[in-house]
């Protein structure tokens, strides 16, 4: 009897050394759920993960059926944005994306391998290289004076000098100033095109929010200080590289954006394609980067962004309750209804989308779509079994 109930314990053993749970299915506080480098990802059909066949795909289809009507030459740039400071491709292409589910490619459609801006969708990279200097020491708090870290002029009066971290990174900071060219004030139709804005009153740091390139790449600027090393380098170093990232995506800066750090010229980013540069990366690229926040900053064994900073950074602000630290949220399920309130996105302008939705297990790429997603991800959200 007791060799027979020791077989049957070394039978178990052996199984579940044999059939190991698929690494998709593990815990995030052990081993969370990882994309092979390169492109032989972990795929599963809608069946192995939980949706239905058929409004999967007719949620594709919908997607498919709804590409931007922006035109594909950029020819409209100039017009919305501005005078540009940095490059651009000379052609789009064609809406495309993906869905993962518990870590794996369920489905995907277009040309998921195509580099193209994300637009201000680089303002959730932005964020994690600010969450990334939390971590590490560099800024010991979210709510210490910038003013207390850089002193390039930037911050030099009254004014400048009582913003925080957080204020930037909650586009409540009222940085006052001129950045690359570009006044704070987004006055003038040359230099903002149609996102030109009438004259305005200053208010005073963390009481007004306003969406707002200039200071967001002020805030990209100061970053670069605190680092003293390029943005693209650390994003590379301690993000895309560890995530197993292709290397065909890009942080470009604008022309002008060049900054002396302890004597050595550096290019500073800018948060988003605005003024053209920008991050530029496929939605195989953009999918990872999703992934890891799913996955509350750890990748396989690895935390690479800590906790804390996916919860900060996902967490309502004061002035704008569906904005977090360069992050858009679906608070009172606002941004996306019929979806869960604790989704969160990265958004360019285009659209280009990184969706999460952690009740789900879900991450979605959606780029050049029309409209803000909300109808996709909903139709994914009803395709749950």
């Amino acid at each position: 009897m007791m060799l027979g109930m020791a077989f049957r314990v070394l039978s178990l053993s052996l199984l579940l050394v044999v059939l190991p749970m698929p690494s998709w299915r593990t815990s995030a506080q052990d081993v969370a759920p990882t994309l092979p480098p390169g492109d032989a990802w972990p795929r599963c059909s809608a069946q192995e993960a939980g949706l239905d066949p058929a409004l999967l795909q007719t949620a594709v289809a919908y997607a498919s059926e709804h590409e931007t009507k922006r035109p594909r030459d950029y020819s409209d740039q100039v017009r919305i944005f501005g005078r540009p400071l940095g490059p651009l491709p000379a052609l789009r292409g064609g809406t495309n994306g993906l869905i993962l589910r518990h870590g794996c490619l369920v489905t995907e459609f277009g040309d998921t391998h195509a580099v193209e801006p994300i637009y201000s969708a680089a303002k959730s990279f932005l964020s994690t290289i600010l969450g990334l200097a939390l971590d590490r020491g560099m800024i010991r708090s979210l709510d210490d004076h910038v003013a207390d870290y850089v002193q390039d002029g930037g911050y030099d009066s009254p004014h400048n000098k009582a913003i925080t971290w957080r204020e930037h990174a909650q586009q409540t900071s009222e940085w006052e100033g001129t950045l690359w060219g570009k006044p704070h004030t987004f006055l003038g139709v040359e230099q903002f095109g149609e996102g030109a804005r009438p004259p305005r009153e200053l208010q005073a740091p963390g009481t007004y929010y306003e969406y707002n390139d200039v200071r967001i790449n002020r805030l990209a600027l100061s970053l670069l200080r605190v680092w003293k090393k390029s943005l693209p380098d650390i994003l590379r170093d301690e993000v895309m590289a560890p995530v197993g990232a292709s290397d065909t995506w890009r942080w470009i800066p604008y022309d002008n954006a060049r900054a002396d750090v302890d004597g050595r010229i550096m290019p500073s980013m800018s948060g988003g394609t605005r003024w053209g540069g920008g991050i530029w990366m496929s939605s195989r690229d953009l999918a990872r980067f999703g992934q890891l926040f799913l996955n509350r900053g750890r990748w396989g064994q690895r935390q690479l962004v800590s906790a804390d900073w996916v919860r900060t950074a996902t967490t309502a602000s004061t002035q704008k309750p569906d904005y977090g630290c360069l992050w858009w949220l679906n608070t009172g399920q606002q941004q996306w209804p019929g979806t869960p309130a604790s989704s969160f996105a990265a958004v360019g302008f285009g659209s280009n989308t990184v969706w999460i939705d952690p009740d789900h297990d879900l991450v979605v790429v959606w780029r050049w779509h029309d409209g803000n997603g909300a109808e996709f991800f909903k139709r994914i959200i009803d395709s749950l079994r």
